[in-house]
């Protein structure tokens, strides 16, 4: 691996580790002004652009649930794209839980992540969320 990919996988780590501390500041560094997020199974134009609107899509699923894990499978890194195959696990103050299973694309350049674009089945999700948390989310973070 050469040492961009070295960098790149190491900031990913950061993130990931930020993310499941639920940091929103420190979530919201990883990102620049240009960076974009998206979840592949949202409509083409569901795109998050910047570190203020990546944090608030993440914290409109995130904050309402009471627990999540997750569990690396894999991460590969070559040059400026760092692919990780991973399960995050949801659970509700309501009793509900579900596995998530997902595949993260992110690009990187000058150490910040400028395209994130998850790859995971919509239907996993709505069969296992409670209605209140599916309805929260139809709301949108605006």
């Amino acid at each position: 691996m050469n040492g961009t990919a070295d960098a790149n996988r190491t900031v990913v780590a950061g993130f990931w580790a930020a993310l499941y501390d639920r940091d929103w500041d420190r979530i919201g560094s990883f990102f620049g002004p240009d960076s974009q997020y998206t979840d592949v199974c949202s409509p083409a134009d569901d795109v998050a652009r910047g570190p203020g609107q990546i944090v608030a899509r993440l914290r409109l699923g995130l904050e309402p649930i009471s627990g999540y894990t997750h569990e690396l499978r894999l991460v590969v890194a070559d040059g400026d794209t760092v692919v990780t195959e991973h399960a995050e696990t949801w659970h509700w103050h309501t009793g509900e839980s579900v596995t998530l299973p997902f595949v993260s694309v992110q690009e990187l350049a000058g150490g910040v992540i400028v395209r994130w674009w998850d790859y995971w089945d919509l239907q996993t999700l709505l069969q296992g969320a409670p209605a209140w948390w599916v309805e929260h989310i139809m709301a949108g973070y605006g």
